[in-house]
């Protein structure tokens, strides 16, 4: 299979150059590059600007076989480093050498900086030769209006197909001329741990857990801090006044321990995580089941979470146990990134009931969100590629708020909410209502909006959704469901406009489950299911 080296295949020169952060960024630098199994050994030799002092950093490495080739994955720690200092440097062997690239450790006492993030600059086309020069173009053109960025943070989906070589040697492509001067500190998307079992006609999916191809190329490229079992996919670090937890998409139950007990030591002024799936997800039809509820005691422990997952853009309301609130210190603001290589979403998205900013990214357009810390100040700017800016505003730490003024919602009588979206006119007049202690809810009203099927007939309701059906009886605390019996919190009634109420925990019958926000006086009903129910016309 490895006799001819695939286009854009490993070679005796080095490619593949990244910087990344895996320690003290004021100290040290970690330089991660790509070769051909003919070249056994690889070193950086790397001076101070202004000095003609040579250093020398020796490579460990590890072999690479892929579906299309075998490389060598050369890492290399530049430790000794002074803060605040500008360095050249090239990787390589004693006869195969790179040109000369350059980067600049972290200042002491750093609490001002910038970084940009960027989500879902995938790419299938071709499926042999992944073209992501649009990417390229526009990051450096963002570089160049912004020449103070320290990093770049990713929001996962790197690749189309992670399992595949092709698609790392595409997402590679993208980042020459940038990864050799900015660490990139990637996070793993879905995409990136996805193969096919046949790559070009893509059939027999399957996902990679751990995600293989993007441990094997990044082992040594970022902190090995991560939990047991999931590492790499899964680090931690700092820089400045901040630190930053990157989190895969695997091992919740795992993840959320490891993140609880390092949040629980961090001293920093911030702090910051990127997680690929939404927890304010924009789609009609998505889900948060991947993290919530499992990961939710860690992930209220952020200021603020970076997504990507959804192509489209969202700043949330400070969130906390379900409730929705106006002040940066009263729950995590979720920051959903756009696209960066115009890849506009496959799905419908809307604005939700916990969105404080929203903007659908239908448009052929990539965006990118440039990030500054000033103290206790994060200001979010998220730019299309055409000027546009979509979203600017201030989280003021000290000040405890959040520009521009956003007011979250407070219902005066109770509303249903099905994955974040009002229920509308369905629910006008026909509100959920508490019941010496129990909540009741029309479920009819719910089930119609999602598109099941609804039959009435007198003192009796039966609905289907998502493949589970139900019957519902006035005046019985018995339901008949398609999977048997199922006893109520109470007996159902009509309520108002003449429909049956039943009792709200009645919709773990269709997997659903379901949650009250007391602070903003709505149910919330959700489902992990992803399916589109209609009912069809006979």
């Amino acid at each position: 299979m490895y006799d001819v080296k695939p286009l854009r295949g490993s070679q005796k020169l080095p490619d593949h150059i990244m910087l990344s952060i895996s320690d003290d960024a004021k100290t040290t630098m970690t330089v991660t590059w790509r070769t051909c199994t003919e070249i056994g050994s690889g070193y950086v030799l790397f001076h101070e600007e202004g000095s003609d002092k040579v250093f020398r950093a020796d490579a460990v490495f590890e072999e690479f076989k892929s579906d299309i080739d075998v490389s060598n994955i050369f890492w290399a720690k530049l430790t000794g480093l002074k803060p605040g200092t500008k360095y050249y440097y090239s990787v390589g062997d004693d006869k195969y050498r790179s040109l000369k690239f350059y980067f600049t450790t972290e200042p002491d006492e750093l609490s001002s900086f910038k970084f940009i993030c960027v989500s879902d600059q995938q790419k299938n086309d071709p499926f042999n030769l992944p073209d992501y020069s649009y990417f390229n173009k526009f990051i450096r053109s963002v570089l160049k209006e912004n020449p103070d960025v320290r990093f770049i943070l990713t929001g996962g989906d790197n690749t189309d197909c992670g399992q595949h070589e092709v698609q790392w040697n595409g997402a590679f492509s993208g980042f020459v001329g940038i990864s050799e001067y900015l660490p990139v500190m990637m996070a793993l998307g879905n995409h990136d741990n996805r193969g096919f079992r046949d790559y070009e006609h893509g059939t027999g999916r399957y996902y990679s857990e751990p995600a293989e191809f993007f441990g094997k190329q990044f082992k040594g490229s970022y902190a090995d801090n991560g939990p047991d079992g999931w590492k790499t996919e899964n680090y931690t670090f700092d820089y400045g006044n901040t630190h930053f937890s990157v989190i895969g998409i695997n091992g919740p139950e795992d993840v959320n321990e490891w993140l609880i007990d390092d949040l629980k030591k961090c001293e920093k002024k911030w702090k910051l995580g990127v997680y690929h799936f939404p927890i304010c997800y924009s789609g009609v039809d998505c889900q948060n089941y991947d993290a919530y509820p499992v990961m939710r005691e860690g992930f209220e422990m952020f200021d603020l979470i970076f997504s990507g997952h959804e192509h489209n853009f969202s700043r949330s309301f400070p969130l906390k146990n379900e409730e929705l609130f106006d002040k940066p210190s009263q729950g995590t603001v979720h920051y959903m990134l756009g696209n960066s290589n115009q890849n506009p979403p496959g799905s419908g998205t809307m604005a939700k009931v916990w969105h404080a900013a929203y903007y659908p990214h239908e448009e052929k357009r990539a965006m990118v969100a440039i990030v500054e810390i000033d103290g206790g100040k994060i200001t979010l700017t998220s730019v299309l590629d055409d000027g546009r800016t979509v979203d600017k505003c201030i989280i003021d730490k000290d000040a405890d708020t959040i520009l521009p003024y956003a007011v979250s919602p407070v219902f005066r009588r109770t509303k249903m909410m099905f994955k974040g979206m009002d229920l509308g006119l369905c629910q006008m007049n026909t509100y959920p209502e508490n019941r010496d202690g129990v909540w009741y809810i029309p479920i009819s009203l719910l089930i119609s909006f999602i598109g099941g099927e609804l039959e009435k007939t007198k003192g009796r309701l039966y609905v289907s959704a998502y493949g589970h059906s139900a019957e519902f009886f006035e005046d019985s605390e018995l339901a008949i469901t398609d999977r048997g019996e199922m006893k109520l919190d109470n007996k159902v009634y009509r309520g108002e406009r003449g429909q049956l109420y039943v009792p709200v925990d009645a919709v773990k019958a269709f997997d659903m489950r379901w949650a009250y926000s007391a602070r903003n006086n709505f149910i919330s009903i959700e489902t992990e299911s992803e399916d589109k129910p209609i009912w069809p016309q006979p």
